[in-house]
């Protein structure tokens, strides 16, 4: 009798689908079982728990496995390449603008036109709003927002002149860098925001047991240990992975509660989310705060591109 298909879903960007799709080979190979990589459009598969592991982002995953109590484990995540990673689990966002353009610091963005992927992004998103409460900025510091649906779709908009600004992935950017080597004289980075621990890689707590997230876990950390895994991964710009547990999304949680007690996560946030999610969150954690009402001054919620959270493949 042929064992049922370990399902392996991505809600990431494509562009890194071969060294994916690798990672979900050996982690079925390690359970025995053959396995299938998903492209995920949303994060309902998540809510469903319909597959037993996922590469997520740290937001959702935050979400999910809080405020909706799905049983999710991280259990590894990317160590990236460049020594401006440390050897550790982490990403910068890069608030990158034309380089022919009069923007020469963050502050010069003032009033500018903001192209973010996706609202429950951290790289494109969060993290933005975060800079401004690091710096002490109001949320009247942001001009037009404009939701470009996909990092790559962002870095365009910069390009052509429809967005001044955009935070992007530096997991994304590295690659486009190299794909595009012209793209280093045509935008210029103004802030490195950041480092963040960067997504992890969860394993269902109900589809699998214990001892099977660890051959999960395991699967993934010797996925450099041969030639095959260690091209695919260079591909993706990942050097390594390396064991994560909850404890180290901590970081993640500490933005998210700032920007929202600083006011600055618009009133169509949540919203936005509960309609993905279906269902209403509890009361507790991350409690609208008394600053709440000054939402109401951000911009009404943008009309977006796409509906899906991952951002395309960069282009060739």
């Amino acid at each position: 009798m042929t064992a049922r298909p370990l399902r392996v879903a991505t809600h990431l960007a494509p562009g890194v689908l071969p060294a994916y799709a690798l990672a979900a080979r050996r982690i079925g190979e390690a359970l025995g079982r053959p396995a299938e990589l998903i492209v995920a459009a949303d994060y309902r598969r998540c809510l469903a728990d319909a597959d037993h592991v996922c590469f997520v982002c740290s937001i959702p995953y935050i979400l999910l496995a809080r405020e909706h109590r799905i049983g999710m484990e991280p259990v590894a995540a990317p160590i990236l390449r460049g020594e401006r990673y440390g050897g550790r689990p982490v990403y910068t966002s890069e608030a990158v603008v034309l380089a022919s353009g009069p923007h020469r610091s963050f502050e010069d963005l003032a009033g500018a036109r903001w192209a973010f992927n996706e609202p429950f992004s951290h790289s494109g998103f969060v993290v933005a709003l975060h800079e401004l409460v690091r710096r002490g900025l109001p949320a009247t510091f942001l001009g037009e927002w404009v939701e470009a649906g996909f990092h790559d779709d962002a870095i365009q908009m910069v390009l052509d002149g429809r967005a001044d600004w955009a935070a992007i992935d530096s997991q994304v950017l590295d690659i486009w860098r190299r794909s595009v080597p012209t793209l280093r004289r045509r935008l210029r980075t103004v802030a490195v925001l950041g480092p963040s621990t960067i997504q992890p890689v969860v394993a269902s707590t109900t589809r699998l047991t214990d001892a099977q997230r660890g051959l999960v876990r395991e699967a993934l950390l010797h996925l450099h240990e041969d030639a095959l895994g260690r091209s695919l991964l260079r591909g993706a710009g990942i050097s390594r992975f390396t064991s994560v547990t909850d404890a180290d999304y901590a970081d993640i949680r500490t933005m998210l509660a700032a920007v929202e007690s600083a006011g600055l996560l618009p009133a169509w946030w949540w919203p936005r989310w509960e309609r993905i999610a279906r269902r209403r969150r509890p009361a507790l954690s991350l409690r609208r705060s008394p600053e709440r009402a000054q939402a109401a001054a951000l911009p009404p919620p943008p009309r977006p591109r796409r509906s899906s959270p991952r951002p395309s493949p960069p282009r060739s």
